[in-house]
């Protein structure tokens, strides 16, 4: 495999971190992020399917705690974000042309673990838009043993009034050819860029919001702003679709935050009422990004994490 850039610059990350260029059958290149444990009794690997907008190093601390406890870690530039070939001729627009290509880029990713060699079992956590990727791939039976959810993207943060607008005018643009288009109330520019700390969706602890902030500023290549229409369309299409599906048999924990205002709650709580070996986690007083929460949350994410990872073998 060829070797990639990797910023360990800002990745605040364990030492060993690597990355690797991933082609897809579609020539896609993605990008592949690698953190070994330097235990000796290894627990198997952690693969983190990162949300919209993200990129490997944003990761560095989870690889941290993963690494301490035992496990390898991979996450990943998906198509469209991060370094990994972007699919729209301006490079801040979020766009995919369908979501089954992430599905390509999951199976270039697990013949790269294969290939490595890295760590069984292998055990899935997806953060919001890698929570609806992930979800799709353990119904495509995804080899992992236990499973966990970070404020996944089951369904889109939408208004009643909202999102009968949003289905429409996304299928009108998508089928009449202006899928590059931006989706509306959205912007080209990266929202931690943009927004200001205070009332911020994501965080309610400064010094991560700082840290996300202090990344792109480092490597501004790694910016992603909104989606277009046709990312709109076809993400609405796949979370209608996963609800429809009954729940995975895989041992599951979902953490969904108390104040989340990105996803859709409601498909969060109808799939978790169904899953059979499943946890639904309500993380008080946090924001949709639980891993870059205040401290006690994070720890409490991460204890709980672990614990259910080392408890399915």
């Amino acid at each position: 495999m060829e070797t990639a850039p990797f910023f360990d610059d800002i990745a605040r990350g364990p030492e060993g971190g690597r990355a690797f260029w991933l082609t897809c059958p579609d020539d896609v290149k993605i990008r592949l992020g690698h953190w070994p444990t330097q235990a000796q009794a290894k627990k198997g690997t952690v693969l983190l399917f990162p949300g919209r907008t993200e990129y490997i190093e944003k990761y560095g601390p989870a690889a941290v705690e993963f690494t301490r406890a035992g496990f390898d870690m991979i996450a990943v530039d998906w198509r469209g974000q991060g370094i990994a070939d972007r699919a729209a001729p301006e490079r801040l627009l979020g766009h995919v042309d369908s979501f089954d290509d992430y599905q390509s880029d999951v199976d270039r990713v697990m013949g790269a673990v294969e290939a490595l060699g890295l760590p069984k079992p292998y055990y899935l956590l997806g953060h919001s838009m890698g929570g609806a990727i992930g979800l799709r791939s353990l119904h495509r039976n995804l080899p992992v043993t236990a499973a966990v959810f970070s404020a996944p993207m089951w369904g889109i943060g939408l208004s009643t009034f909202l999102r009968p607008v949003a289905w429409s005018l996304s299928w009108l643009s998508h089928s009449i050819g202006r899928g590059l288009a931006q989706a509306p109330a959205t912007s080209r520019e990266s929202y931690v860029q943009i927004a200001p700390f205070e009332d911020n969706q994501l965080t309610k602890d400064r010094e991560m919001w700082d840290f996300m902030v202090g990344q792109l500023e480092a490597h501004p290549d790694l910016a992603l702003g909104g989606p277009s229409v046709t990312w709109l369309y076809t993400s609405l299409r796949e979370c209608a679709a996963l609800q429809r599906l009954p729940a995975p048999q895989t041992p599951t924990l979902t953490f969904l935050g108390a104040d989340e205002r990105i996803v859709a709650t409601e498909p969060v709580h109808a799939l978790m009422g169904r899953w059979q070996n499943g946890q639904l986690i309500l993380v008080p007083r946090a924001e949709h990004e639980i891993m870059m929460e205040v401290p006690a949350t994070r720890a409490d994410f991460y204890a709980r994490t672990v614990a259910h990872f080392s408890t399915h073998p």
